[in-house]
């Protein structure tokens, strides 16, 4: 395990898009951001995007991307492109009180050293700032494929939640206080770990979360789902 030297977050900068192109396509190995996408982001919601650095030694070792979108305009089964204009931010609703998590990546070799739990940190610092309503993102099943012949998806991320099988994105994100409230089919269509499955995952900012906020679009969920109050 590396050794656990600190971690320090703040906003993305044009000076880390390079180092972050090469951060995604070391996790990815294909499809990574583009300086393209990376600038939009920042010109459009520079206080959505964080990268996690090295304190010492100023290395680039984790991202974070997001925006906000008005959650009544899309398809609450809608894909990750649709969510995130194909990457580029474009449909940022500063209108909106859903705060979408687009991205959250840590450099595989520096794992174990708290990365991603200070980006997520980081981003609910945001959401609760900005006085949102929630975070909501798509969390890709990673663990799926290998257990497809034998589990449906609702099967599975039941289980998952349940503390039955270990997913190594959706267990991550409940340890960190999300909570599923659906699955939905083809949110990346060509991610092989996934077979394009995801969780729609909610955090609810207490602070702006009325009762009728806490409900789940699938029933399967509500019995793990925070109770107001």
């Amino acid at each position: 395990m590396p050794e656990k030297r600190p971690v320090v977050v703040r906003e993305t900068r044009p000076e880390d898009f390079d180092g972050i192109v090469a951060l995604s396509e070391d996790v990815y190995h294909s499809h990574p951001w583009t300086p393209a996408q990376l600038a939009s982001h920042h010109a459009i919601f520079p206080e959505g995007q964080f990268v996690a650095l090295d304190a010492e030694s100023g290395q680039l070792l984790g991202m974070a991307a997001s925006l906000i979108i008005a959650w009544s305009d899309y398809e609450p089964q809608g894909a990750w492109p649709g969510f995130t204009d194909n990457g580029m931010f474009t449909n940022h609703d500063p209108g909106g009180r859903t705060l979408y998590g687009a991205e959250v990546m840590a450099r595989p070799a520096e794992q174990g050293r708290g990365i991603g739990t200070a980006l997520y940190r980081a981003r609910r610092e945001l959401a609760v700032r900005l006085r949102m309503l929630r975070i909501r993102a798509g969390a890709r099943l990673r663990g799926y494929g290998k257990f497809a012949r034998e589990l449906l998806p609702l099967e599975y991320v039941l289980r998952v939640v349940r503390g039955e099988l270990f997913d190594p994105t959706l267990s991550f994100q409940l340890r960190r206080g999300f909570h599923v409230i659906d699955v939905v089919s083809g949110y990346l269509r060509h991610d092989e770990e996934s077979l394009g499955f995801a969780a729609t995952i909610q955090w609810l900012n207490p602070a702006e979360a009325r009762p009728e906020d806490y409900g789940t679009a699938n029933p399967a969920f509500a019995p793990y789902a925070p109770k107001p109050g």
